[in-house]
């Protein structure tokens, strides 16, 4: 005797990503409306206190969004672990590390504009996954979806490592993070950031290319090739 649909398990898989990706999408789009809602009723005053307004919001999206390492790896969502890895990581570091530990980074335009690039790729990609999931789909919603990232994604790498540029002289003054080890060795934060601030951007390059790759596949763009004369 078959089970029914609301039993089957790819029935309670679909249901599950389609919870997920509305609560995320909801909670975006919440923020990317007050943050524009705030920009038109105070103007750049409203730019300096981003973080005070959102943040926490900001903060709960991008620790739910961890949960789709675990949906890759248990096979539910089809994608690939690394590069999504990668982009986790860099809004995790830049967002938790970076801008909530120093109070003074908290109040840079900066912020600001990372909230907005970031906020602008997830209601796109939110949506289109939503609707996937439920089979709707729509030529004008995937071609958007998987080009939109291409003008914003590096300018998001750019916004993040301006934010770790402008926090090295307050992890410098405070000492945030940096300890001292065991056998007179020690750990200077700020170097850890320029460290990382390399990495990002050959982060950026993998990535980059592992989206164009899938982009290609999904709308079927093939690179242009020269006839044999």
């Amino acid at each position: 005797m078959a089970l029914p649909a609301w039993l089957q398990p790819r029935y309670r898989k679909n249901t599950y990503l389609f919870i997920y990706y509305l609560i995320q999408f909801c909670g975006h789009s919440w923020i990317f409306t007050n943050m524009t809602v705030r920009f038109f009723s105070f103007g750049e005053d409203s730019m300096v206190d981003t973080f005070y307004a959102i943040g926490l919001v900001m903060r709960v999206c991008q620790s739910i969004s961890l949960l789709e390492l675990l949906h890759i790896c248990v096979g539910i969502e089809p994608n690939h672990l690394f590069p999504r890895f990668l982009q986790l990581t860099e809004r995790i570091i830049i967002l938790f590390v970076v801008i909530t530990s120093q109070e003074e980074v908290q109040e840079k335009y900066v912020v600001c504009v990372l909230f907005i690039f970031w906020n602008l790729l997830d209601m796109v990609r939110y949506t289109y996954s939503m609707l996937s999931v439920i089979g709707i789909s729509y030529a004008i919603l995937t071609w958007f979806s998987q080009t939109l990232w291409m003008p914003i994604y590096p300018l998001c790498v750019l916004a993040e490592a301006f934010a770790i540029y402008q926090s090295l002289p307050y992890f410098e003054s405070f000492g945030t993070y940096s300890t001292k080890l065991p056998f007179d060795l020690s750990i200077y934060f700020p170097y850890v950031l320029k460290i990382y601030l390399m990495m990002l951007f050959i982060g950026m390059y993998y990535t980059y290319s592992h989206l164009y790759s899938e982009r290609r596949d999904i709308l079927g763009v093939f690179p242009f090739k020269k006839k044999k004369m």
